[in-house]
């Protein structure tokens, strides 16, 4: 930030994702494609750059190379001002092992903060939706002279179990207790029906950061984890604050996504969070010119509705050809549904095939998916469940190219 204090962005993009199997079988998590045309990871690196963090490191390991080709052929920043945004691999620079945690997998990356010497380092996760202004958690944080600022979002507490859950004291901003997926969290004081999730972004003063993955990489019993280890350890000293993600403002939100936040590691939720974009007023807008999310644009031409096709409440990538029926669905680039095909509720990935008179309802499908003509997905559950991978909630995914009966 010019003019101001420098500030370092960390994001963490190393996870395996396996919940959201069989999307993640052959890439990392934060590659997976959202939206038609983006990445995961487009949402937390546009905001960062959106909020005028231009120094950002992308932290990987897990099936890396999407990720790391995705970020090199997209994210070019400014060489002439010093930006960049830029992968970095895990590196053993610590001895012959990789990450063991969040926080080792920082621990190991510390060359990067000595290089920049920054003031503030902001270290996010890289798989969530959602739009944020880091500046203006950098504004408390600096005004309330914390150690560590984590952001937190107020969810139902029976939800609590997949969270980092986080117990505000009485000035509602210090962290009085910081617990990693508890399973019986109390609730907020002014209303126990809920709680403070942890979104997985924390804004560190960089000596306290150092400090305490000096003290957590000694710690033999540790997990070395942001949430599991360094957050309690933090929380105890009396220096870790939460940020209220409700009071945070980007420019051009609606009333309806403000606030708007998804954590999408399982088919249910990755599913849900698309069939929020579909609707004439979205829960989530991707179409927020002062607030854009950036991806790489690709050269394909504008989509093709044909001659008998229909389409209603879907998201329609360039290079798509549709002769069909479309309905409640993101389609990706290069997706082709061809005469007397119907496509209802679904998610289908690039240059995905629907064939003649086909059906595809409630699916997920991954890149190339040849769908034969007259083949059904979604029609008969039985059958589903004996030749795909289906949700405890009923959602159908099949893998990068997989054969469909």
């Amino acid at each position: 930030m010019r003019g101001g204090p420098s500030v370092l962005g960390i994001v963490l993009a190393g996870g395996a994702g396996k919940r959201l199997m069989p999307l993640t079988a052959d890439r990392a998590k934060p590659a997976v494609t959202f939206g038609g045309t983006y990445r995961l990871v487009d949402f937390v690196l546009s905001n960062l750059v959106n909020g005028d963090v231009m120094k950002v490191c992308v932290l990987t390991q897990y099936k890396s190379h999407s990720l790391d080709r995705h970020v090199t052929t997209t994210w070019r920043m400014s060489s002439l001002l010093g930006n960049y945004v830029t992968p970095v691999p895990a590196q053993q620079r610590l001895g012959p092992r990789w990450y063991l945690g969040s926080a080792d997998a920082i621990l190991q990356s510390l060359n990067l903060v000595h290089d920049e010497r920054p003031d503030y380092i902001a270290v996010f996760g890289a798989d969530h939706v959602y739009r944020m202004d880091p500046r203006q958690m950098l504004a408390q944080h600096v005004e309330h002279g914390a150690g560590v600022t984590v952001a937190g979002i107020k969810v139902p507490r029976a939800e609590a179990s997949s969270f980092g859950v986080i117990t505000p004291g009485g000035d509602g901003i210090r962290v009085e207790r910081f617990l990693e997926k508890p399973a019986d969290p109390p609730g907020l004081p002014d209303d126990p029906t809920k709680v403070f999730a942890s979104m997985g972004n924390y804004l560190f003063s960089t000596k306290t950061l150092l400090d305490a993955l000096q003290e957590d990489a000694e710690d033999t019993q540790s997990v070395h984890d942001m949430g599991g280890s360094i957050l309690p350890r933090l929380t105890a000293e009396g220096v870790a604050q939460v940020y209220d993600f409700d009071t945070n403002h980007v420019p051009g939100e609606t009333v309806r996504d403000h606030g708007y936040w998804r954590d999408v590691g399982t088919l249910e939720a990755y599913y849900e969070a698309h069939m929020d974009l579909v609707s004439d007023q979205p829960a989530f807008n991707l179409d927020n010119r002062r607030w854009p999310i950036y991806t790489h644009p690709g050269q394909l031409p504008p989509a093709k509705i044909a001659a008998g096709g229909i389409v209603g409440e879907s998201v329609v990538s360039p290079g798509c050809v549709i002769r069909g029926q479309v309905t409640r669905s993101v389609l990706s680039p290069g997706v082709v549904v061809d005469s007397g095909a119907v496509v209802q509720g679904s998610v289908l990935h690039d240059n995905v095939r629907v064939g003649r008179g086909a059906i595809v309802r409630g699916a997920v499908l991954d890149k190339n998916v040849d769908v034969p003509p007259g083949a059904t997905i979604g029609v008969n559950p039985d059958r589903d469940r004996e030749l795909y991978t289906v949700s405890l909630g009923g959602v159908i995914a099949l893998g990068k190219g997989q054969r469909v009966e």
